[in-house]
């Protein structure tokens, strides 16, 4: 991999590609691992049940061998709806001659084993037992507000389904600064997407791409931002699982075309003096 060209900014900003800049009037958030930690150590529940599921082929790779198969596409894919990994799991099912079941089965599994964690951390934030800002990114609820302050519209979007980033939207007490709307993974997945949510932006409000700001930590909404001219913030979020996921999404999001890339919202205030600098 050769070495990628940049400039380091103060306070964890870092400049990959100068963007348009003081355009702006409405913003896309993506949720999970970008503003949310609800869902933080996700992987240590959908690794364990693909590989559970890989061996019950009756492969003869070991369960490191296995592990090491699905690190991979499961964090390839990360980003995009849920149902995207299912589908995939169920790919490799029948490539070791298994008898899959559907990817929304295989989803309802991952849920059923995910959901009592996601659960006790949302019953701690509504009986007041936990800060929600603890379950947030450091600075995120202050980075928002202030994009709300200089008036630009908001949009959050989530490859979760939508009653879940709703409600856990809302336990986090951030819910209305998203006057544009909340989106998330739909029954039938063909009908949501996160570059549906962003040109959906584009062309209700009649907006030029550096009009619009995309934050996230996953390769879909920094690819989906740059396909449209729009302007991408990359997230390098660190996340709490076993298996060291993620360990490269400094480099995957300057594939996908991230203008700048922050470890957190520490940075915050410095990203905005720099997005709406005259440039």
């Amino acid at each position: 991999m050769g070495a990628l060209p940049r400039m380091i900014m103060p306070r964890g900003m870092e400049i990959l590609e100068e963007p348009p800049r003081g355009r702006f009037r409405h913003a896309l958030f993506d949720f999970d691992g970008t503003i949310s930690l609800i869902r933080d150590g996700w992987q240590n529940v959908m690794v364990p049940m693909m590989v559970e599921i890989l061996r019950a082929t009756g492969t003869r790779e070991t369960d490191e061998e296995l592990v090491a198969v699905v690190k991979e596409f499961v964090d390839h894919l990360t980003g995009k709806q849920t149902i995207y990994q299912m589908i995939r799991l169920r790919e490799e099912v029948l490539a070791r001659g298994g008898t899959p079941l559907e990817p929304l089965a295989y989803k309802r599994i991952y849920y059923d084993r995910l959901q009592p964690i996601v659960d006790e951390r949302i019953a701690d934030l509504r009986a007041g037992g936990a800060d929600p800002d603890a379950f947030m990114l450091p600075g995120a609820r202050a980075f928002v507000e202030a994009l709300r302050a200089r008036g630009l519209r908001l949009y959050l979007a989530s490859g979760t389904d939508i009653e879940c980033v709703r409600d856990e939207a809302s336990v986090l007490r951030i819910a209305g600064l998203f006057d544009g709307g909340i989106f998330g993974a739909l029954p039938n997945y063909k009908e949501f997407s996160k570059e549906r949510v962003i040109r959906g932006i584009l062309a209700d409000h009649a907006l030029r791409g550096p009009e619009l700001l995309s934050v996230g930590d996953g390769y879909v909404e920094i690819e989906n931002a740059r396909e449209v001219g729009a302007v991408a913030l990359g997230v390098v979020s660190p996340e709490n699982n076993r298996y060291d996921m993620n360990k490269f999404k400094r480099e995957r999001l300057i594939r996908a075309g991230a203008h700048i890339l922050i470890d957190d919202f520490r940075a915050g205030p410095d990203v905005i003096d720099y997005l709406f600098a005259e440039g």
